[in-house]
């Protein structure tokens, strides 16, 4: 569930999407949508909007322990979704279907602590529109997550942590382990991402001697 979930919500600014990418090219040409189409290929938010005034508001803790060093880039993100697409999404002429309505917002995390990151995401962050003249679009927050990486360089690991909306509604922190192996970065694969095992034994017994943590916690902010 977590190394799917990291596939949509990487914490990177390329990671908005209205509309599956791999449709892009094919519906751009013919599409009135296709400066939003453009927008998403950018990195951009296309036809999305953001809530104007958004009020649940909640905060991303992510702790980390035994860190084989320090992290020059530390990232979170909250994964939305239109829940409805099916009824207001684009329909696409190929397949006939409605395609998928998905945002990556950044999540700015400060370092509060040594060891400790805290930021604030908000549940109403998307603007419920109707986007295709199909009826209106209801967003819902997907998970939150986070990105660390030793420095600025994209050949680093990059050490990922996701939150769905089930854990977080149970209020339940998930803490995983990563080997201090591929810290800054992996020998063989360069931009690595590391999702974790919640189980130290799920690594073999070499490498469970030198291990660090992420815990990530998600607490409603008091109005």
């Amino acid at each position: 569930m977590q190394d799917a979930a990291m596939d949509v919500a990487m914490p990177t600014r390329k990671g908005r999407h209205l509309v599956p990418m791999g449709l892009l090219l094919a519906l751009t040409a013919c599409s009135p949508y296709a400066d939003a189409e453009r927008d998403v290929a950018a990195g951009g938010r296309g036809l999305a909007k953001l809530n104007p005034s958004p009020q649940q508001g909640y905060e991303l803790v992510l702790t980390l322990k035994d860190a084989p060093g320090p992290f020059a880039v530390v990232e979170g993100v909250a994964q939305y979704d239109v829940s409805n697409h099916k009824d207001c999404g684009r329909v696409l002429w190929a397949t006939g279907t409605a395609s998928r309505i998905t945002s990556q917002e950044l999540v700015e995390l400060h370092k509060v602590d040594k060891n400790e990151y805290r930021g604030t995401f908000y549940l109403d962050r998307m603007q419920d529109e109707d986007y295709y003249g199909r009826g209106v679009c209801h967003w819902t927050l997907t998970g939150v997550g986070a990105m660390l990486r030793a420095t600025t360089g994209e050949a680093d690991t990059r050490f990922l942590t996701f939150v769905d909306k089930e854990r977080m509604e149970s209020d339940s922190p998930l803490t995983l382990y990563y080997p201090n192996l591929i810290y800054p970065r992996a020998d063989t694969v360069a931009n690595f991402g590391a999702s974790g095992e919640e189980d130290p034994s799920g690594y073999s017994e070499d490498l469970r001697d030198a291990l660090f943590s992420t815990t990530t916690t998600v607490q409603k902010l008091v109005q």
